[in-house]
């Protein structure tokens, strides 16, 4: 039935594209207002020319052959931008992260991930930073590449392929020392095995590489970190060369101060950052992506009924410390390391940024602009700016005012083609 409804959705979405642009060769949008990506603008039109923007404003004049789409009580937006997904991996309370290494043959795996490109599009999230396949290899490739080539829907992707860890770091782990299983990721063991690695992940099409600077292999499973100062230099370095960034999953304050004195440019995660970890992060321009939803996600599967009294340490400590990045300027990323939770509920890092103190506009400009700076990609996507790819996003009502409103999805549109439109 899924692969049907797929095929379904194809057909639709090919037939009203040919349809579309057989018909008009503008799209003049017409919502209440606008956000660009950083401030709001009320009584703005978008005019849309192929797969760019053509004109943003007040308009007095349309040019001929222009479809025109009325949106009466609705926000156009940027379309959003998913800064730490995993497209390759389901929810956890669906099948544990160690059984879907294990056990689900990639094949499986990756057509999971067609399903649920399909589905964060549809969302609104018109591109992805995916930091990972978790086991999958290089499959998050041939999905960006599939996308690419219009032979399934989904969003932008930005990909890492296999994160790099530490030998001996990462899981899935045996109870017996006599068993070796098959890891999530690409282990190394000192700075030659991490050059290759490097240099192989880039050749294989990497658009970033990730490095978990620490995990949980300390005595009793507590979070340290893995790689020296002299690896990770030597990491920013190589990918550097060629253009590219590192990022680092970090979650203690020594993994997150050799990943940032290293300049990478975002941390993942960050639960144990401090005032003086996060002053440094400011001074030296590292970004944060703090995936909230994901350590929510986690303790519901662990049984805590969410908005209940008092809330786990976890998320106590995650509140603690998006105040402290907040307090201190840092460049915060929206991402939620979504595939903990369901491909599709992305809008819920974005709620989650609000309910943790973050205004709802400093929550859109994450989820828009902001991404797209950081990512790189601020000459293409993340405004709403005459030139850049029309990727475009409209919901019923206003989001900077109520968020949830960003849940109210109309309109969906990615390089000026109609992918959903209610």
């Amino acid at each position: 039935m899924r692969t049907l409804s797929l095929f379904l959705f194809l057909f639709f979405v090919q037939t009203v594209s040919s349809q579309n642009k057989l018909a008009s060769e503008y799209y003049l949008l017409k919502p209440d207002r606008v956000f660009d990506g950083e401030k709001m603008h009320a009584g703005w039109s978008v005019l849309v020319k192929g797969e760019k923007i053509e004109l943003v404003g007040i308009l007095q004049q349309i040019p001929k052959n222009t479809q025109i789409i009325e949106l009466k009580g609705c926000t156009l937006m940027p379309g959003l931008i998913e800064g730490h997904s995993h497209l390759f991996l389901h929810p956890y309370n669906e099948t544990s992260w160690n059984d879907q290494v294990l056990n689900e043959s990639r094949t499986e795996r990756t057509i999971r991930a067609t399903v649920h490109a399909k589905n964060t599009l549809l969302a609104g999230f018109t591109t992805v930073r995916d930091l990972g396949t978790e086991g999958a290899m290089y499959d998050d490739i041939g999905l960006k590449k599939s996308i690419e080539k219009g032979i399934i829907p989904g969003p932008r992707m930005i990909v890492a392929t296999r994160a790099i860890v530490i030998r001996g770091s990462y899981g899935p782990k045996s109870g017996s020392a006599d068993n070796d299983f098959p890891i999530g990721a690409a282990e190394v063991g000192g700075m030659e095995e991490l050059s290759n690695e490097i240099r192989t992940q880039i050749g294989k099409g990497a658009d970033f590489i990730k490095l978990y600077a620490d995990y949980r292999w300390g005595p009793d499973g507590i979070a340290a970190a893995t790689f020296t100062q002299d690896e990770l230099n030597m990491a920013v370095q190589i990918a550097g060369s060629s253009g590219r960034v590192v990022v680092a999953h970090a979650s203690t304050e020594e993994g997150m101060r050799r990943s940032i004195l290293a300049g990478i440019k975002t941390i993942e995660h960050g639960d144990g950052a401090t005032k003086e970890i996060f002053d440094l992060m400011k001074e030296k321009g590292v970004a944060f992506c703090p995936t909230i939803s994901a350590g929510d996600a986690i303790e519901q599967y662990r049984g805590w009924k969410k908005g209940s009294l008092p809330e786990p340490t976890r998320i106590q400590q995650k509140r603690k410390t998006f105040k402290m990045a907040l307090a201190a300027g840092v460049t915060i990323c929206m991402g939620g390391d979504v595939g903990v939770y369901t491909h599709g509920d992305n809008a819920r890092e974005i709620e989650a940024m609000v309910d943790y103190e973050m205004s709802p506009l400093q929550a859109l400009q994450s989820a828009t602009s902001v991404n797209a700076d950081v990512f790189g990609m601020q000459n293409k996507i993340g405004r709403i700016k005459s030139g850049l790819f029309a990727d475009i996003v409209v919901v019923e009502g206003n989001p900077s005012m109520t968020i949830s409103d960003i849940r109210r999805i109309k309109l969906v549109m990615k390089g000026g083609e109609l992918v959903l439109l209610k």
